[in-house]
């Protein structure tokens, strides 16, 4: 008998429930004690849905430090690795052991506004910066202490590798193996014209070097999405950008590769 703490979430939808209520029956006839709110007791996160709910269930987590595995009853399902028909399998490897943990890593903001305060954001997938709706937005640009350039466009994305292939992917940045600990910087929509001139494709710059970002106009919002979670903001003075040395970890199962992942789920 186990006596080990298991977190299920869901996404709400009929498949999602009856594949969680399925996987607590099991896991509690084995002895594991199964909850749906996590603590800091919990030894395993099993979250029932897509890409969607998994990052819900990360940022709700706060970005645990336990092992969370992915049952895919959505439709992309890249962080998934358990279809709802292999929850047995799934349970019996989980217990012997055979599977290994990808390290996700993330990026971090930190929005710094007039007054001094500073704000933090984290994300698993990436962080963009934009204007108001339908408006334009510029931003002075510096790598480590370089300045690079004023951007002009629609936002600029930053995508961890793991990001990579989300909303990173579907503006045209590259997709990057998670094994690489690299910040991708992608620009959305941006002027390449006479009057602006911005840089029109994705960049990839090492971990340890930070990006800067300040707005041409204090007194236009802008706004912050990391991970789909949109905070707005005024009188920002500037954001910095960086790799966090926070970290998800992601149960992979045996026979994993990333590669063919992305061969099945894009090609």
């Amino acid at each position: 008998m186990s006596n080990k703490t298991i977190t299920i979430f869901h996404n709400g939808e009929e498949l999602s429930e009856k594949t969680s209520l399925c996987m607590k029956e099991k896991l509690e006839a084995r002895g594991y004690l199964v909850r749906d709110r996590f603590d800091d007791d919990t030894d395993l996160i099993v979250c029932v849905g897509g890409d969607g709910a998994f990052l819900r269930a990360i940022h709700r987590c706060d970005f645990p430090n336990c092992p969370i595995v992915g049952v895919n009853t959505g439709h992309l399902g890249f962080f998934q690795d358990v279809l709802p028909s292999d929850l047995d399998q799934f349970i019996e490897q989980y217990e012997s052991g055979e599977y290994n943990l990808q390290e996700l890593n993330t990026v971090r903001a930190i929005v710094t506004t007039v007054d001094g305060h500073k704000h933090p954001h984290l994300g698993l997938n990436e962080i963009t910066i934009k204007g108001r709706r339908s408006y334009s937005v510029h931003l002075s640009i510096s790598i480590g202490d370089q300045y690079i350039e004023k951007f002009s466009g629609d936002g600029l994305l930053f995508a961890t590798s793991a990001g990579s292939t989300a909303y990173n992917y579907s503006v045209g940045g590259s997709i990057a193996d998670p094994r690489l600990n690299v910040l991708q910087v992608t620009p959305i929509a941006p002027m390449n014209t006479t009057a602006y001139r911005s840089f029109t494709s994705s960049i990839l710059l090492p971990a340890d070097l930070s990006l800067g970002v300040i707005p041409e106009s204090r007194e236009n919002r802008i706004y912050l999405n990391n991970d789909g979670f949109e905070t707005p903001y005024n009188n920002v003075k500037s954001i910095e950008v960086r790799v966090s040395n926070t970290s998800v970890h992601l149960i992979r199962l045996k026979g994993y590769d990333f590669w063919s992942k992305v061969k099945d789920k894009f090609l």
